[in-house]
């Protein structure tokens, strides 16, 4: 067997031992030859078949071909690749290089892994959803069912420990490439607006263009574009359209992805996506330029909503990047960011469990048996909100139980191969439309690149007439074991069930120019859809990008009232209304209200429930009366504590009496209070806490309890002339707040203290107040003087 000298050669027989031991390990950065080195050289050591597991069908395919080669066979002998509708392996294949997200399904429906001595999970780091629950269950699968598979994790990253905790395995770190890379730093000379959703600046885009034009001129070799997203690569390959463009990225055919790793005569410019970041080299490569870009998903979980954001580039991703120019011989990577700007990039990036929409995640962990996860050796736990959402839609399509337990329909729709929603809208659709429009249909929705505009059954029938071969191989995959029922329903009615037996709560209906789906989120058609005017939708692919009010209809199926009905049946509800204005019956779906009509003597308890729902939203309404007593109970509450009660508004509110009452004026608080009182201590209320006191001059002052904390008293200072003691109230527990006033009414003193104040106070006031004040009288001593109202007869 030929083998061209790399780097990972140095540390073959010790991974091939670590590996005999029971797991590994192996670190080794890009270009060392770990995925297509390490599977033939396990196969070579070890007995049974060696399953290399792939983040990405591109890289299977790629390393099935490369270690084909390297054994001078064809894909298919020994070194073979099963991809979602694509499997080439014979019965001689000792090493099997699949998708994570096909292992997966291998580990659901036969968790022995019958036949596999060893498995590979290659690229580990990257943190695929797929790929840490295929480390998961191989850990549980070792401990439980088969404790002689051995395991292999590798990375292209040095942060591998909690792997290999996981894993219980031993590190093997390989050397770096043989061959340098150096790095231009290349920011854009002016400022540029940062990435916002799926927007990038087209300056920005000029820019990279230009230092690909730069790289061309300065280098040899092919160069390497990494840009966020095909819509990207466009933009880039029209900037470049005279210069020699391949692209590679996940939604191009097979075919297609295939020959852009192919060498070819002269120089070319790749334009590609995360996808050449790692496990795939793209031959020819000497020079990288990184734009420095990410696309990750974002998910609106209140929503139901999900969208991809353009974010920079972790530090860890760029660094495999560059990575890509070293392969074969010595290179250079341009990096269109400044130095400064590189120390601020995060060193990681979001494993996708902190950030993915995890429906499919959570039917796969409760078809293992381990609904919520705990028990697994997950790199991460998942958030329990995620979870939450997730597991109340799987619930909603009949995947799991009450207790997040799969049902025999869940386990079906984990054999799909599909999202679950989609496998639900293929299960319980075929009946209705047929097996082969609804596999031709779910195609379209798993992988609406396919749909090019927002109408989906005219992009279904552009389908047919082309007969697009990747389309046609996805529908021919999923058709498999579908029902075959004739169907005489139209395009748009067939792919709108389809689409409503997935998102339900995306059913929607045209109110104003907007549309109100069924989950209650409003979504506009773009201008000029073909679609615009109908007055049902089901909507299959929507998102609200950041600052937007309302989300952006991507594509959808125009449909009635009656499929509406049909698809959305869970969401159907009658609902009795009553509130302050009317009783009403409506029937819904979801939010969408679909029949209004009077509700003619409601019950009772919906009139009190709308009644009492109307006092909390606009409150009591409080007389003088009502609120001086209230304040008198409260502070009976707040000093005597039970049995008196709170007088907060939502507890008098929740008092009221509602029997009798038809309409809000009728609520009286005064009333409810009373009954609120605690007999028999109520008896002792204007002792413990008097509307009035008397005042030495035989009047009687009204006390102020706005702060029950601090009841106040009012009095003139000649009315309270003799009065030597201050009065206490709450059985003594609190002496009052006076507020002496002046003969205008003006506080010249607040004290608890009266004999303090007639000491040390009082001299200052009447030496202040007397001349402004001469008709009333002003004693030198006021405690033995006789309080008054009066004022002194003139002269």
């Amino acid at each position: 067997m030929h083998v061209e000298r790399l780097p990972v050669q140095e540390v073959l027989g010790e991974v091939v031992e670590a590996v005999r031991g029971g797991s590994a390990v192996l670190v080794a950065p890009p270009g060392t030859g770990k995925t297509t080195l390490v599977p033939l050289a396990l196969a070579d050591g070890l007995p049974g078949t060696v399953l290399v597991a792939e983040p990405r069908r591109i890289a299977a395919r790629a390393a099935a071909r490369r270690m084909a080669e390297l054994r001078g066979e064809r894909v298919g002998g020994a070194v073979g690749y099963s991809v979602r509708g694509d499997r080439r392996v014979g019965p001689g294949t000792r090493v099997e290089v699949v998708t994570t997200g096909l292992l997966v399904q291998r580990l659901l429906a036969d968790p022995e892994l019958a036949g596999v001595g060893t498995v590979m999970i290659d690229e580990c780091h990257e943190r695929h959803l797929d790929t840490d629950l295929a480390l998961a269950f191989l850990v549980e699968c070792r401990q439980t069912l088969r404790p002689d598979l051995r395991l292999l994790a590798t990375s292209a990253t040095a942060d591998a420990g909690r792997v290999a905790e996981l894993l219980d395995a031993r590190i093997v770190t390989a050397p770096g490439a043989s061959h340098d890379v150096r790095v231009l730093w290349c920011p854009p000379e002016r400022p540029v607006r940062p990435p916002h959703g799926l927007k990038v600046d087209p300056a920005f885009l000029d820019h990279v263009a230009a230092v690909v034009r730069r790289a061309w001129r300065e280098t040899e070799g092919d160069v390497l574009v990494f840009l966020p997203g095909a819509g990207e690569i466009a933009s880039v390959q029209r900037r470049l359209a005279d210069q020699p463009i391949d692209v590679l990225h996940g939604r191009l055919p097979a075919a297609e992805q295939d020959a852009a790793l192919r060498p070819r005569p002269g120089r070319r410019v790749v334009l590609a996506s995360a996808v050449a970041e790692s496990s795939l080299t793209v031959p020819g490569v000497r020079v990288v330029v990184d734009s420095g870009l990410a696309r990750v998903p974002r998910v609106d979980h209140a929503r139901g909503l999900g969208s991809l954001a353009t974010v920079r580039a972790a530090r860890a991703s760029t660094v495999q990047r560059a990575g890509r120019a070293g392969r074969e011989a010595p290179g250079v990577v341009y990096r269109c960011w400044s130095a400064y700007d590189d120390e601020r990039l995060p060193a990681q990036p979001e494993p996708a469990v902190a950030v993915a929409e995890l429906t499919g995640f959570a039917l796969a962990l409760a078809c293992w048996g381990h609904p919520d996860g705990a028990g697994l050796a997950l790199p991460d736990q998942p958030p329990d909100a995620a979870m939450r959402v997730a597991r109340t839609t799987l619930h909603a399509l009949g995947a799991v139980d009450g207790e997040g337990r799969a049902t025999p329909h869940g386990h079906r729709m984990s054999r799909v191969g599909a999202h679950p929603r989609l496998a639900r809208a293929l299960l319980d659709g075929a009946p209705s439309v047929g097996g082969r429009p609804a596999a031709e249909v779910v195609a379209i929705l798993a992988d609406d690149s396919l749909a090019a505009g927002d109408d989906l059954a005219a992009a279904w029938r552009r389908l047919r007439d082309t007969r697009d071969a990747r389309w046609r191989a996805e529908a021919e995959r999923l058709q498999q074991g579908s029902a075959t029922a004739p169907t005489n329903l139209p395009d748009d009615l067939a792919a709108g069930l389809l689409v409503g037996l997935a998102y339900p709560e995306r059913l929607a209906r045209l109110r104003g120019d907007r549309y109100l789906m069924a989950g209650g989120t409003e979504a506009a058609l773009a201008q000029g859809s073909p679609l615009t005017g109908h007055p049902w939708l089901a909507i299959a692919v929507a998102d609200r990008q950041p600052g937007e009010v309302s989300a952006r209809i991507r594509l959808a199926a125009a449909i009635d009232e009656d499929t509406a009905r049909e698809a959305g049946t869970a969401l159907l509800a009658t609902v009795d209304e009553v509130t302050a204005e009317g009783a009403e019956r409506r029937d819904q779906l979801g939010a969408i209200i679909l029949k209004r009509r009077e509700l003619k003597d409601p019950p009772r308890e919906l009139v009190e429930q709308a009644l009492r729902s109307a006092l909390e939203k606009q409150g009591l309404r409080w007389t003088a009366e009502a609120t001086r007593l209230r304040q008198r109970m409260d502070f009976c509450h707040r000093t005597l504590g039970p049995p008196w009660p709170d007088v907060s508004d939502a507890n008098v509110i929740a008092h009221v009496d509602l029997a009798a009452t038809s309409r809000l004026s009728n609520v009286d608080p005064e009333r409810t209070l009373r009954s609120m009182l605690p007999w028999p201590a109520a008896e002792r209320l204007e002792h413990l806490a008097p509307e009035r006191l008397p005042v030495p001059t035989g009047s009687l002052a009204r006390l102020d309890y706005s702060d029950p904390q601090a009841p106040v008293l009012a009095v003139k200072v000649q009315e309270a002339f003799g009065w030597l003691e201050t009065p206490r109230i709450g059985d003594g527990r609190v002496a009052v707040l006076l507020h002496l006033l002046s003969p205008a009414g003006r506080p010249v003193a607040i004290t608890r203290d009266l004999a303090s104040f007639w000491r040390t106070g009082y001299p200052r006031v009447r030496a202040e107040l007397r001349g402004r004040y001469p008709r009333h009288p002003w004693p030198e001593d006021p405690t033995t003087a006789t309080p008054t109202r009066r004022t002194n007869p003139r002269r």
